[in-house]
């Protein structure tokens, strides 16, 4: 279990971040299509998994963004952005802003994303939600970077993120 802060508050999570070196755990999450997909529809790439409590909070939405604009820059690689939304919810927030360079995958169906990678909060305003994380993966599904942002009204550190491509 981790502790992280939701409005000045500490909140708990489930579990810890896969570790550095292993591999991710699989994943069915749903696009914005409603199709299914999982870890293995995405073999061969590398992946920045961008996770938050919702598309609707200043900083879920600014990571969106800054990540959008980052990812058209990246060889070989996809931006996924991660949360229990809606897929409508996903498709209303890119479609206004413009936003193509990331794809948004919801676990709303079951929170199950949000379990296996020890990211659901289990106490607090948010309870059920996902705490901010980036979760770096090869093309192969190993683990690179991670970091689960200690203040959830943070933005997490993009660069480091990026720099364990």
């Amino acid at each position: 279990m981790a502790s992280v802060l939701l409005s000045g508050k500490p909140v708990n999570t489930n579990g810890e971040l896969p570790n550095v070196g292993s591999k991710a755990p699989d994943f069915k999450l749903v696009t914005t299509n409603l199709s299914i997909v999982s870890l293995s529809d995405f073999a061969g790439t590398k992946l920045v998994l961008n996770v938050f409590p919702s598309i609707d909070t200043p900083t879920c939405a600014m990571s969106t963004r800054t990540f959008n604009a980052k990812a058209s820059q990246l060889e070989n690689t996809k931006v996924l952005c991660i949360a229990r939304d809606l897929p409508f919810a996903f498709k209303r927030f890119c479609g206004a802003e413009g936003l193509d360079n990331v794809v948004c995958l919801s676990d709303f169906n079951n929170g199950n994303f949000g379990k296996d990678y020890g990211l659901e909060f289990t106490d607090g305003a948010f309870a059920g939600l996902h705490s901010r994380a980036v979760i770096v993966l090869d093309g192969n599904g190993v683990v690179k970077y991670t970091e689960q942002v200690p203040n959830t009204s943070d933005e997490p550190n993009y660069e480091a993120a990026l720099a364990a491509l």
